[in-house]
């Protein structure tokens, strides 16, 4: 291996609001070599997720926050270029979360082997990946969908919302998308094949939303928060259900929303309705991951389940992008390529 120099994108800030350039260093180290059972590895592709955001901040939640001067978290697909571990030989092409840098050792735990003949790589960082499996695992856990329902899916276009309605029209469900402009309606209703789209921009989104759910809504899968899900409350049944993915319009944020307080208005509507709001995390049914690569590859590979990637070129560009992925400027799966694969 003749590379010498390890780029890293590392936390310089903790960002106050949106994220700026300010809040990430790129530094060089030397490329680490792995010592006995250890494995070095070069990082081919870099996920960027809207939960990085959460991570930047020195609060409280279900994982610890980056440190400063920390390398940025992430998953990656990386091949193995060095290996002193029995069960990885140089050249596998393999899962990890690894990080923003071009080069990670791991000592084999919590990597995952791919199969590039099985289905491309990049998918282990979206449809096949923790996207995938939050949509499969969060509809069919706490969405419980059933044939005739109507589901509605906030950001419906992206890694995530994209998954769950396709998984809900498998499940004989009517599914209304929610995304951010008309081209991305468009992908989501002709190719994804919802049966209908709302863009969330428009000046009578709300008037729209309820025409598009005549029967009222049973199952509400929750990326957004904001607006969206304001228009939302109105219309549900009794007893639906509100899977609690993300809300992604409230991560930047540094004080309450100004406004009238929406909270008595979901809580009566929480009591009357009997909704179940519940917020999960993937790794909640980490048990259910083999049946998720299973099901969903197979209906990957046959066509049932779609999917749309938008891949940018660097890791010198990552915190560019993740600004982007913040304010829905990507459109599909948010992926960096870092390096192309080679022979070893």
């Amino acid at each position: 291996m003749s590379a010498s120099v390890n780029r890293q994108i590392v936390l310089a800030a903790r960002p106050q609001g949106a994220p700026q350039d300010s809040d990430f260093d790129l530094v060089e180290t030397a490329v680490p070599r792995p010592g006995a059972d250890g494995v070095l590895l070069r990082t081919l592709y870099l996920s960027l997720d809207p939960y990085m955001r959460g991570r930047m901040n020195d609060t409280k939640s279900y994982a610890k926050p980056v440190g400063l001067g920390e390398v940025m978290e992430g998953g990656a697909v990386s091949q193995v270029v060095e290996s002193r571990h029995a069960d990885f030989s140089p050249g596998e092409i393999v899962f990890s979360y690894s990080g923003w840098q071009d080069y990670a050792l791991s000592d084999g735990s919590g990597l995952r082997k791919l199969d590039p003949a099985a289905a491309p790589i990049t998918t282990a960082l979206g449809v096949l990946g923790m996207p995938g499996m939050t949509a499969y695992t969060g509809l069919l856990n706490i969405g419980q969908p059933k044939e005739g329902e109507t589901l509605v899916v906030a950001a419906a276009s992206g890694a995530v919302g994209s998954a769950v309605g396709q998984i809900g029209k498998i499940k004989g469900c009517r599914v209304v998308g929610i995304a951010g402009t008309a081209e991305k309606c468009a992908f989501v209703t002709d190719e994804l094949g919802f049966d209908a789209c709302i863009d969330h921009r428009a000046e009578d989104f709300e008037a729209q939303l309820a025409a598009a759910c005549p029967d009222g809504i049973d199952i509400y899968w929750e990326n957004v928060g904001g607006r969206v899900f304001e228009a939302v409350i109105p219309l549900f049944n009794f007893f639906a259900r509100v899977p609690v993915c993300g809300l992604i319009a409230h991560y930047n944020a540094t004080a309450l929303p100004e406004g009238p307080n929406q909270l008595p208005k979901l809580m009566r509507a929480v009591l009357t309705n009997r909704l179940r709001v519940q917020g999960f995390i993937v790794w909640d049914y980490a048990p259910q991951q083999a049946e998720f690569l299973d099901t969903v590859g197979g209906w990957v590979r046959d066509g049932r389940v779609k999917y749309r990637e938008d891949i940018v070129d660097g890791l010198e560009n990552a915190p560019r992008a993740m600004q982007g992925l913040l304010q829905g400027r990507n459109f599909g799966k948010q992926i960096i390529r870092v390096a192309a694969e080679a022979e070893v």
